[in-house]
């Protein structure tokens, strides 16, 4: 899903001057790593670089990269800290969309960009969480015994998510994709009792970009989310990213064979002899169909032990 990353040369020797944040906030060394990653894969579309988290320090509430574990923020705020957090400086991300613009104008029409953003769920989760977790206990505490605070924690993330990726599509992004990489911990229940609204809101609010009935196409992908797909389908997200857990005709038929569908090669099988991949690849596009609407893409994201051979 990330196109750069340490997987590449390329990328390598930039993060050697700059850290992964520093990267994402010079807009010109962003749209670097983004131009050069498309054009070393020869992939059909360039996604910003850029960092789910980035909102968070907008809200007032910084995170940092642990080596070995990630992004890590302050964990388990209160409600009064959930009250704290702001939702008027979305501008002051706007980096990202410079950077977007010199994608646009390094590529042209030849190639679309797409922009991204967090889906309310997964941000609110490393907000509660501090970071990675197994089991979400204190995101899902917060869910079921201070539904007020959690409410008020998802709308702020809509605001602030909804303004940062129209700020994308203003500086020329084609589409975006709404990532919610820890939605698989939820059941289907909570899900739509926790979830489904927040995120329904900020497709509808991006499909609505400058007041049109249509705004940008909106991807949304979830991992390990096969039985929310349904209910996934219900933000009006024009396109549905399936992980490689399902097969591919079985999670578009999940979805009533309507809308597209984006995916899902797993991406430890870039690990595999060129046959292994090429017969996996071949799988996917057999169950496709040649039916309108499928973008071949990975299941996930490249693994930074992965090395491209260019």
């Amino acid at each position: 899903m990330r196109q750069a990353g340490r997987y590449m040369a390329e990328y390598r020797a930039v993060r050697k001057q700059y850290s992964l944040i520093e990267i994402c906030k010079k807009p010109e060394v962003a749209a670097q790593v983004t131009i050069e990653a498309a054009e070393i894969l020869k992939v059909d579309a360039a996604i910003i670089f850029a960092d789910l988290l980035l909102p968070l320090e907008v809200m007032g509430l910084p995170f940092h990269f642990s080596a070995g574990e990630g992004p890590r923020s302050k964990a388990h705020p209160h409600s009064e800290d959930i009250t704290r957090l702001r939702t008027d400086r979305a501008a002051d991300l706007g980096y990202v969309s410079e950077a977007i613009k010199l994608v646009v104008k390094h590529f042209g029409d030849k190639l679309p960009v797409i922009g991204f953003c967090g889906a309310p769920f997964t941000l609110a989760s490393y907000m509660i969480e501090g970071g990675g977790s197994r089991n979400y206990i204190h995101a899902k505490k917060m869910m079921y015994s201070q539904p007020a605070a959690w409410n008020e924690l998802m709308q702020k993330l809509v605001a602030v998510t909804a303004e940062y990726s129209a700020e994308q599509v203003r500086a020329g992004a084609d589409t975006i994709q709404i990532f919610d990489s820890w939605v698989g911990c939820l059941s289907v229940e909570d899900y739509r009792r926790y979830a489904l609204p927040h995120v329904t809101d900020l497709v509808k609010r991006l499909q609505q970009i400058g007041q049109k009935k249509t705004g940008v196409p909106i991807i949304y992908f979830g991992t390990d989310s096969s039985t929310l797909l349904p209910a996934m389908q219900e933000t009006g997200a024009e396109v549905i990213g399936l992980d490689w857990r399902i097969p591919l005709d079985t999670g578009w038929q999940t979805l009533g064979n309507k809308g597209a569908v984006q995916g899902n090669l797993d991406p430890v099988l870039l690990f595999a002899d060129w046959k292994e991949l090429k017969s996996r690849a071949e799988d996917i596009l057999r169950q496709a169909a040649g039916r309108p609407g499928h973008i071949f893409n990975l299941g996930h994201a490249f693994f930074p032990k992965l090395r491209w051979k260019t």
